[in-house]
């Protein structure tokens, strides 16, 4: 897949997983940033907040060449959430560098199957194109779709690994880790 402009970089049945770019900031700022959505992840943030996010993820992927990604819907041209890699770098935990998968999708698309439409493809992304050994999910202990959903992609829990992490809240601590090997992976396709 290309990886400029408007280009997907991955493509799935119903959706362009596209780079975060310059201006992106306002729109995850309207349609992703609720409260019901942003709930596990220490509530809304401010548009200041996720342009800098925006500005690491941009040099990320510039220097890593993988990162989050926008979900877009091919259907309608919607942002219905995002998807991607980063490298585990949370203050507290005990795999810095490993790679880690994240999302979240816009609530009136949950339960439509766009996480893991869009999980499946980054997974892929992970161990083919970018030769990870292994990929991470994060989450917390409360935030039970999401561990299930890693349960069902065959991710292993790693409780030797779970950490407090100061961005967030008591009942959101503490982090929980999930795991895939590149095998498990494979085995699961």
């Amino acid at each position: 897949m290309a990886d400029a402009g408007d280009e997907p970089i991955l493509r799935t049945e119903r959706l362009d997983l596209r780079a975060i770019r310059p201006g992106d900031a306002e729109l995850q700022y309207r349609v992703l940033n609720t409260p019901a959505v942003m709930a596990r992840l220490g509530g809304p943030l401010t548009l200041e907040a996720i342009a800098q996010k925006h500005t690491k993820t941009m040099e990320f992927h510039a220097r890593e060449g993988f990162s989050f990604l926008f979900a877009i819907e091919r259907e309608t041209g919607e942002l219905v959430g995002h998807c991607g890699l980063k490298r585990v770098d949370s203050v507290g935990a005990k795999n810095p560098g490993d790679v880690e998968i994240g999302w979240l999708i816009r609530e009136d698309r949950w339960r439509q199957g766009y996480a893991i439409e869009a999980i499946r493809a980054v997974l892929e992304w992970a161990f083919v194109t970018h030769d990870a050994p292994h990929v991470v999910a994060l989450t917390s202990q409360s935030n039970e779709p999401s561990w299930r959903l890693m349960e069902r992609l065959g991710m292993e829990r790693r409780s030797d690994l779970d950490f407090d992490d100061p961005r967030f809240p008591p009942e959101d601590n503490p982090t929980i880790l999930y795991s895939l090997n590149r095998d498990a992976w494979e085995r699961s396709r």
